[in-house]
């Protein structure tokens, strides 16, 4: 089939984004009032969608309201969340409610706010390839028009001098698990669709959580409010050692600031991926709120004597699954610390496993032959969030959300979203639109200096007349960042 072009300028832009996610949505937000810069944004899904599957009614997003698409990079954004609450005659009620953190269901109408308008956005199109054109120093974007109902309907190309990635990641489903996800007949699905399937899920006889992070805590706790005392039916179970809290010390937190992201890419390899897989509770544990929900309903089930039926056992894997008779799921386990391994025969199972980031190859295949790679065979990143290429490329492609391996634990964190965007746009347009902090962390991370930073005089001030610090404001309450979502 032959599909008819789509009309796009002859002359390059100065950014195309691929993918319209909460980090290149900050970013289209951010290069809005740069009327220099000619940014155009694609977009495969029909509109913007973050975690349909995962909205969960109660659900709380990790991270403070501050953490939105613009703030802490330019407090006075038209697009920011309290703007977004003036526009539809909310403040005053948001005011009084005192909440630091919002529902994970209101962040995604901000956002969605902020997308339906945005000019620049461009939905339905699904990116193709990208190619860099030596002839004509830009790099060339193959797109496909997507219909109403997901099929092709024209082809177009633009051109650029520079991209920007942000396509997320996608669920992950293990080895062991992959061909009962893939057959039908026993629910057996990922944590991402959650909402499409919850009331089979909520009908079924026995019903079983696979992993021990933030997903599968929600899904755990919403199957348990919603089942009959006495006859919930539910085993949790996760390879962690535990159902660990996340780390929210305000010290810990510092971990997701711009002066430990520029240290952490200073490490060399090996030391940044042995850092990335111990630091799991950073952005891998569960909200210490949403463990005490789930043990406040736990609880509240024994009032009258009886243990619920419900199991929750940390440190066990999968190891292999099978169907029992096309009506059961029989998964084979094994206990990390003990050794053993046993069977359990139940009706659903949700798969909170995680997500990985999307792979790249196809789409950048005309790029393969000017990328760099590191020791592990991922693309190199530079400090500005650029993919090292062959000097011969003028132009740059960047990355948001895709640089875990390069940039640390803070590569997903929502709160770190508008200082990205601010930096990328700093770089692309060789100005300052955007002023950023020099110093973030109280935190020194290493006993170097960062290069260009000088050091600030110590001030010593004598106490006078032996005064002390009386300050006796409540020191409890917590700036809970975190997780995925950091995502």
């Amino acid at each position: 089939m032959t599909l008819p072009p789509r009309d796009e300028p002859d002359s390059p832009r100065d950014l195309v984004g691929i993918g319209i996610g909460p980090c290149n949505l900050s970013l289209a937000a951010l290069a809005h009032p740069l009327a220099e810069l000619d940014a155009v944004f694609y977009e495969q899904r029909p509109g913007f969608d973050w975690h349909p599957g995962l909205l969960i009614e109660g659900a709380i997003l990790q991270v403070p309201f501050l953490a939105d698409l613009v703030t802490l990079a330019d407090p006075t954004s038209r697009w920011s969340f309290l703007n977004y609450l003036k526009a539809h005659g909310r403040l005053f009620p948001f005011y009084f409610a005192e909440r630091f953190r919002i529902q994970r269901a209101e962040y995604d109408a901000y956002c969605r706010w902020v997308a339906d308008s945005l000019p620049g956005l461009r939905f339905g199109h699904q990116v193709d390839a990208v190619r860099w054109n030596p002839e004509r120093e830009v790099f060339e974007v193959d797109f496909t028009h997507l219909g109403a109902d997901g099929e092709a309907e024209s082809l177009g190309r633009t051109y650029t001098r520079n991209v920007v990635l942000g396509v997320g990641t996608a669920p992950h489903v293990p080895d062991p698990l992959r061909p009962l996800a893939d057959a039908p007949g026993v629910p057996v699905v990922h944590a991402a669709d959650y909402l499409d399937h919850r009331e089979a899920l909520l009908a079924a006889g026995h019903v079983t959580v696979v992993g021990s992070g933030q997903s599968g805590a929600e899904v755990f706790l919403d199957l348990l409010r919603h089942r009959p005392a006495g006859r919930e039916q539910l085993h949790w179970i996760g390879r962690t050692e535990a159902f660990s809290p996340m780390e929210y010390s305000k010290l810990g937190l510092e971990h997701f600031t711009p002066d430990y992201t520029r240290y952490f890419h200073a490490l060399d390899e090996p030391v940044r991926d042995r850092l990335v897989a111990a630091q799991w509770q950073l952005h891998k544990g569960i909200d210490a709120e949403t463990l005490a929900a789930i043990h406040d309903e736990l609880y509240r089930r024994t009032v009258h004597g009886d243990w619920p039926d419900a199991v929750l056992t940390p440190g066990v894997c999968v190891r292999t699954a099978g169907r029992v008779a096309t009506t059961r799921v029989e998964l084979h386990l094994e206990h990390i610390q003990q050794g053993s391994r046993s069977r359990l025969t139940t009706d659903a199972v949700v798969l909170a496993t995680g997500y990985r980031e999307r792979p790249l190859g196809r789409m950048l295949a005309g790029l393969e032959p000017y990328m760099r790679h590191d020791d592990s065979g991922r693309p190199r990143i530079d400090e500005e969030f650029r993919l090292v290429l062959d000097p011969t490329v003028t132009g740059s492609v960047r990355v948001q959300n895709a640089e875990l391996h390069t940039h640390g634990v803070g590569a997903p964190d929502l709160g770190l979203a508008a200082w990205r965007s601010a930096a990328i746009l700093n770089s692309l347009t060789g100005k300052e639109p955007y002023p950023l902090p020099d110093r973030t962390a109280f935190t020194t991370f290493g006993l170097q200096e960062r290069p260009g930073r000088v050091p600030q005089p110590r001030q010593l001030t004598p106490l006078v007349d032996g005064a002390r610090n009386t300050d006796t404001r409540n020191t409890d309450g917590r700036n809970t960042a975190t997780e995925k979502h950091r995502s």
